[in-house]
Order: C-alpha cells, then sequence, then structure tokens
C-alpha cells in the first residue's frame, strides 16, 4: 500500500485538524463537517496529481488553447453517516464523479467489545476499470473500509483503488495493508498510535457521526 500522510508537510491542513480534534471547539457541529469537508478538497487536490491526464484542445473566445485534462473515470464511495461530509468536500473537486453510498456498522454481539461489520445497503454505480475512491473520516480498526471494499467488487475490478481519511490509527494502517491490493493509494490527513478496548482512536476526536450529525440511539 502506498501511503501519504498529508499532514507532515506543514499547512493549514493543520489548522483543520487541531480544530475537529479540540473538544470546545468540536461542538459546533457546523464547524465541524465544514472542516471535514475542507479537508476533503484539500486532501483530493493532492490525490489529483497523481491521476491520469491527456491533452485536449480548449476553445476560448479568441483561439485554441491545448490543455491536460484529467481522464480517468472517478466513483466516491462514502460510508454512512459519518462519510457524507468528507464525501461533499472531495465532491467539490471531482465534480463529475459518480457516488456510491454504502451503509456500513459494528454490530455488537450483548455488551462484549467484540463486533463484526455489518453492511445492509449499497447504492453504486457499476466500478469496473475506473478509479474508486473509497471515503471514510475515521480509519479505527479498518474493517469497515474492507468490507465495503468487498462488497463493492461484486461491481467490477477498479483500474485503481484510493482510500481518503482524516485519521487514523496504525493499527487500521496495517488490517488495510493486509487486505487491500498491494497498489492501493492511502491518502491521510493524521493518524495516531492507539486505539482503546472498543476500537476507537486515542487520542482521535471522539465519533465522527455525532459529532457531525448528532447522538444516534
Amino acid at each position: 500500500m502506498i501511503i501519504k500522510h498529508v499532514s507532515q508537510q506543514n499547512s493549514i491542513l493543520n489548522k483543520f485538524i487541531a480544530e475537529i480534534r479540540d473538544k470546545n471547539i468540536q461542538k459546533d457541529s457546523l464547524r465541524f463537517r465544514t472542516n471535514i469537508e475542507r479537508m476533503g478538497e484539500i486532501i483530493s487536490y493532492e490525490m489529483s496529481k497523481t491521476l491520469t491526464y491527456v491533452p485536449k484542445e480548449i476553445k476560448t473566445p479568441l483561439g485554441i488553447k491545448k490543455m491536460n485534462i484529467l481522464d480517468d473515470k472517478i466513483v466516491l464511495a462514502s460510508i454512512l453517516r459519518a462519510g457524507l461530509p468528507l464525501h461533499m468536500g472531495v465532491l467539490r473537486i471531482f465534480d463529475d464523479a459518480e457516488n456510491a453510498f454504502i451503509s456500513a456498522y459494528r454490530k455488537h454481539e450483548g455488551d462484549s467489545d467484540a463486533f463484526s461489520i455489518q453492511v445492509d445497503y449499497m447504492a453504486s454505480p457499476p466500478i469496473d476499470g475506473k478509479v474508486l475512491v473509497l471515503v471514510d473520516p475515521m480509519l479505527a480498526t479498518g474493517q469497515s473500509l474492507v468490507a465495503v471494499y468487498d462488497k463493492l467488487k461484486q461491481l467490477g475490478i477498479p483500474k485503481q483503488l484510493h482510500v481518503i481519511s482524516i485519521i487514523g490509527s496504525e493499527q487500521g494502517i496495517v488490517y488495510l495493508n493486509e487486505n487491500l491490493p498491494e497498489d492501493t493509494h492511502l491518502w491521510i490527513a493524521d493518524f495516531d498510535k492507539q486505539l482503546n478496548q472498543k476500537g476507537y482512536i486515542v487520542p482521535g476526536l471522539g465519533d465522527a457521526g455525532d459529532l457531525a450529525y448528532g447522538k444516534k440511539l
């Protein structure tokens, strides 16, 4: 797996990461969603440099200009519901991309901390031969992303696989490396070393879905 730790090079991205982590600032759900969207735009711009471009003649009112234009067909696939703000940020950059949405959640057995990933719903175009971009803000154990990719493979084999995430754990990154194609590109804003016994990233930021949209039952 090819890993791009985007915040290793200092930029305004660091400010947005700090704000979504800050327990006082993150109480503002609108700002939280907006910061996630902004980070989606920044990471997508970096990702765009690795895609395929072809020359094209552009007619202006005064003549013709040759330019290199993105040639890849892109499918953005997000895990509901936490992935929605990040999805919107990515979609602002790849505004002609096709879109897929998948419901995946942790299914606990009784009071145990152990869980399996349940994938209940998928709406997606065909992905065969396209650039598939999996979008999920929190890469904790990595099991959700792998389960979603396995589900999407029913619709074809992508030309390339990219994963865009905001905060990940080292354990989750290892799991993706072991269970996704070896040429997968992981674009991640920042990562932490630990998961707690419930499988949440520490220090992380909390539950991204709750912070964006309110607590769930």
